[in-house]
């Protein structure tokens, strides 16, 4: 390497005077003390080339920086090296050497929100997916946008589904020399970046190049607002381990040698981050630098919809969210070695599609590990932690790391904010619309800031300030982004239904006229999220849950299916279960489910199977029956009875469950050999099977010998197919009546209730809304015991019958 000389520029040169006069020295008393001559001291207070070890005495000895005292040289003129020729491979290697300590301090761990300590970036980095075309960039409209994103898309795993082609991050820099990547807050861009830097530091990603990482905010607020060539070679040769001065004096050389050579791989990290006051002065440092220095690699991080900037040369690309893969990985990296294990952490997730779309974002990705560490499972309030997540967005995330936003936006408080949110999320989850139209979203903004205290009246300026306010939420925060051209939607379907929520809770208090107007909507099921939210953030759900209870019972006003739910009632308290009432209740609902209203859809055909010796044996409907009412029972007693009762048989106290069990089972083999016109073997070996079973376990010796006459009368199908099969469709109708009616005399089930479609979907969506209220119930919600007894001693009960134990209490 060429030897290197510095001087002095004309403002380091006023700066080394008044030092001397300070000091009370002259020119001369530095003969001696840093050097043998006076040439060398009078090249130093005339600007003229030092050699730079004497040039770094006379600072020291002045107590100045040299590099504040020093003439940087001109990019122009650092260009015009580029075409000497040495050895850049020897360069490379040795500024690499140098400043791998550096860049390893500075980017081998990471540390976000409430984690106790750093991790290593190694031990946690999940790899990053790039989309190509930025997703609030796409020309489409709304319809387009709800076909690509299905039902089945809202309800599992949210709107995050709806992107474009992915591309590996690392493939996405090799391809690219100038890189725009931008991402929702928390979408793991400063992640990213740091692995970039590690990748390169280690060899394993562009080993011929010498990482540099900037965080942007720090060079926009580093004194005397240096050039970014000056701050990223200062800010190198400031962290780098201890050396003699002039060992920095030549790296400063080596460093530069190295951007003119284009072997620099410049990682600019953060340029949202950037104060409004110094936007411009960075836009045009980064527009410049990469200009002068072309050859090198380059890659920005910004959030979305923050700024107004052109990078001519930058091709833009939008971070990817996580996909199911992607949150395996990070979720096996974050759990490894720890009491909680990773598969526990993802069945979980699994069984929860609202918590899991928050997964999609690194950043709340990290949360829910950390919350789900703590305790080995999720809350069961998952208001409080979607709160959580929603503080880590509009606080958090910014605070930690000493951002200040200065933009219309943040004029308005966190709770204005929310209350902002909320009243878009209303508005838009009653209309159904999970897409809306960007002047839609601003009409919002301005009918809600316009009422603020000191709010501008004037219309333009609203419009003006409500275009600012959309953009902010969407680049401070996340929580509404672009999906297409002047389309936005919530980021996740989650924080839109949390919103709706709070809407009720929070910003309307939950008068009566909200509430009322939010169970109006108790049997859609695109409000349940709604709902369990709502219940969830309540101080006290009783009024809420009341007036579910309500509505509910108000669903069945017609007489049959009221005669239906009376004969559920009686039925219900004329057998001694073990079971709490409802539980009863909901089992016999279910059981004739399975032969009527086709509520549960469990009913199966079992294979023949040899009569059973001894012992009870189950059936498939007994137990689709049975768990599910079960479902709708809170009871902890009766789910634990039935986990039991799944690995040995069931007690005498279920006697009556498993006797009525089996004589439906029976009747409903018998209607299917009685209605096909050609009976089959396997249904008429499931009937002869059911029937033992239930002689096998009657108590009454009545019934007992009423069914044993009807078995001996019916065809044995293992005998001969052929007369079973023709006696069944001569007789089938006669033999059916007949085992109806020993059924109904003895045990008051086997009606035939011939409802209506329209009376089955309705019969349907009130046990469905009773099993909803007892989810609501079971939320960990606020709920007094004298309500949560009421709805539960109610529950399936006629309007009728409850009212009489109203007036008996």
């Amino acid at each position: 390497m060429a030897e290197r000389s510095l001087q002095a520029s004309q403002k380091g040169i006023q700066l080394a005077k008044q030092a001397l006069i300070s000091k009370r020295l002259l020119q001369k008393d530095l003969i001696g003390l840093v050097c043998q001559s006076r040439q060398p001291i009078s090249k130093f207070f005339t600007g003229k080339p030092c050699d730079r070890e004497i040039f770094v005495g006379i600072c020291e000895r002045l107590s100045l920086k040299w590099q504040d005292i020093a003439e940087m040289p001109p990019v122009d003129d650092l260009i015009k090296v580029e075409n000497n020729t040495f050895n850049t491979n020897a360069l490379v290697k040795e500024v690499r050497e140098k400043i791998k300590p550096l860049i390893e301090e500075r980017c081998g761990t990471m540390r976000v929100l409430d984690m106790t300590q750093p991790i290593g970036l190694n031990d946690i980095y999940t790899n990053v997916n790039i989309l190509e075309k930025i997703t609030g960039r796409r020309w489409l409209g709304i319809d387009e946008l709800l076909q690509q994103c299905t039902n089945d898309d809202f309800d599992r795993f949210g709107l995050s589904r709806i992107t474009e082609k992915r591309v590996p991050g690392l493939e996405a820099v090799e391809k690219y020399p100038k890189l725009m990547i931008l991402g929702k807050p928390g979408a793991g861009k400063t992640t990213f970046l740091k692995y970039l830097a590690m990748q390169c530091i280690g060899g394993e990603f562009q080993s011929k190049r010498v990482p540099i990482f900037v965080t942007l905010k720090n060079f926009a607020e580093a004194a005397n607002k240096p050039g970014l060539l000056e701050y990223l070679i200062e800010d190198t040769i400031k962290n780098i381990s201890n050396k003699p001065p002039f060992v920095e004096t030549e790296f400063i050389y080596y460093i530069q040698d190295v951007i003119t050579h284009g072997k620099a791989l410049i990682l600019l990290d953060g340029l949202d981050e950037v104060r409004e006051e110094d936007n411009s002065r960075i836009l045009k440092e980064i527009g410049d630098f990469s200009e002068h220095f072309r050859k090198n690699h380059f890659v920005i991080t910004c959030r979305i919809a923050a700024r107004e900037y052109i990078f001519d040369k930058f091709i833009e690309v939008e971070v990817a969210d996580f996909d199911n893969k992607q949150i395996k990985t990070f979720a096996t990296n974050w759990f490894k070695d720890k009491a909680v294990k990773p598969e526990t952490f993802l069945e979980r997730l699994e069984d929860n599609n609202r918590i899991k779309q928050l997964a999609a974002s690194p950043l709340l990705l990290t949360l829910l590990c950390l919350a789900f560490e703590e305790s080995g499972d999720f809350p069961a309030n998952r208001s409080e932690l979607y709160k959580e997540g929603l503080d880590a967005l509009l606080k958090k995330w910014d605070a930690k790391r000493g951002i200040q936003r200065d933009q219309v936006y943040k004029k308005l408080s966190v709770q204005r904010k929310e209350d902002l949110l909320s009243k878009i999320a209303l508005t838009t989850f009653e209309l159904g619309d999970y897409f809306f139209k960007q002047k839609t979203a601003e009409r919002y903004i301005t009918q809600y800031i316009r009422n603020l205290p000191g709010a501008n009246t004037d219309e333009e300026a609203l419009q003006v300030d409500s275009e600012e306010v959309l953009r902010s939420i969407e680049y401070h925060h996340g929580l509404v982004v672009a999906r297409a051209k002047g389309i936005y939607s919530f980021s996740h379907l989650t924080f839109h239904e949390y919103f709706t929520a709070r809407e009720f809770v929070v910003v309307r208090q939950s008068s009566e006229e909200a509430l009322q107007n939010l169970v109006s909507h108790v049997t859609e099921k695109r409000w349940r999220e709604v709902f369990l939210l709502a219940v969830g953030m309540s101080p006290s759900a009783d009024r809420l849950l009341l007036l579910i209870k309500q509505q509910v019972d108000l669903l069945i006003d017609d007489d049959e299916l009221l005669g239906f739910l009376n004969w559920v009632n009686h039925k219900s308290l004329s057998v001694e279960i073990a079971f709490n009432p409802l539980t009863v209740r909901a089992f016999y609902i279910n059981l004739c489910s399975d032969l009527e209203l086709n509520l549960t859809n469990h009913l199966a055909e079992p294979e023949p199977e040899p009569e059973p010796e001894s012992g009870i044996d189950y059936s498939s409907v007994l137990n689709s029956a049975l768990l599910a009412s079960l479902l709708i029972s809170n009871s902890t007693s009766s789910t634990r009875y039935f986990i039991e009762s799944e690995l040995r048989p069931l007690s005498l106290n279920t006697l009556d469950f498993e006797i009525d069990d089996a004589l439906i089972s029976a009747l409903a083999h018998a209607h299917k050999l009685a209605s096909n016109t050609i009976p089959q073997f396997q249904v008429g070996s499931s009937l002869a099977f059911t029937l033992n079973r239930a002689i096998s376990i009657i108590y009454d010796n009545e019934l007992k010998r009423s069914l044993r006459r009807f078995k001996q009368q019916i065809p044995d199908p293992k005998k001969n197919r052929a007369i079973f099969k023709t006696l069944w469709k001569a007789n089938g109708k006669a033999w059916l009546n007949k085992l109806k009616l020993i059924i109904i005399d003895n045990r008051n089930i086997g009606y035939e209730w011939n409802f209506s479609d329209e009376q089955k979907d309705l019969i349907k969506q009130y046990y469905d809304a009773n099993r909803f209220l007892v989810d609501c119930l079971n939320s960990d919600c606020y709920v007094s015991r004298e309500v949560r007894q009421q709805i539960e001693d109610t529950l399936l009960l006629p309007i009728a019958e409850i009212q009489k134990r109203q007036q008996q209490s």
